[in-house]
């Protein structure tokens, strides 16, 4: 069983990028797309490793293109690069994902960015999610698995290195959060979009409450 990532860089920020085309792939076919999604610092998921990828060809090999991106915030390239997130951390890691899927998508036709889902867990959950909420016209549904969906309730000796003192920034938890963006009023169908939220255990911090608020929220606004 051989994974064949093809690794990219791009962007002006040059973001470390990755596609998988399935085993059966043939070239002029056009692919829906599944954007996998960690994206939280600490962790770098294009990387040369076969291991990394073994879960990711069996998603293609099911019929999708699947791309996967190192967003700002992650290791691996400069301390400048981790540092852009302090207190901005859904604003830049949600604009490098979109904007390195659309840069991907140059680069390989058969992407196609009419047909997008979004998924992942635990800080990636929060990141699919928030793909969804915040931008409809391009992610078509989304899987969020062990979402944070309120980052003042997370571990605060990790949130707090990244948005700061829940007390001096009240702005950026709301900003950050899940809940708060899920309780906005869908205006149109065009913005709504399936979420599947999926609650399992990603470590002793996000906890049923998350998932259970997050769905509270969305089934409230409609």
């Amino acid at each position: 069983y051989s994974p064949l990532p093809l690794l990219e860089r791009v962007t002006d920020r040059r973001l470390p990028g990755a596609v998988l085309y399935p085993n059966s792939y043939v070239t002029g076919r056009r692919l829906p797309v599944l954007l996998d999604v960690y994206g939280g610092p600490g962790h770098q998921e294009v990387v040369s490793a076969r291991a990394a990828w073994l879960e990711r060809q069996w998603w293609a090999d099911a019929g999708f293109a699947v791309v996967v991106v190192d967003n700002r915030g992650t290791p691996g390239v400069a301390p400048s690069f981790e540092k852009a997130i302090h207190r901005r951390v859904a604003d830049v890691v949600l604009l490098d994902q979109v904007e390195a899927l659309t840069a991907l998508a140059d680069k390989h036709p058969d992407l196609d960015l009419s047909r997008v889902a979004v998924r992942g867990w635990s800080f990636g959950g929060w990141l699919a999610g928030l793909a969804v909420l915040r931008h409809p016209e391009l992610f078509r549904c989304g899987i969020a698995g062990a979402p944070v969906s309120d980052w003042s309730l997370y571990d605060t000796a990790y949130t707090e290195r990244y948005l700061g003192m829940p007390d001096e920034g009240v702005d950026v938890y709301a900003h950050h959060s899940l809940v708060e963006l899920a309780a906005e009023p869908v205006t149109g169908p065009g913005e709504a979009r399936p979420l599947l939220l999926i609650h399992g255990m990603a470590d002793d911090n996000v906890v049923a409450a998350h998932t259970l608020r997050l769905s509270a929220a969305l089934l409230s606004s409609g």
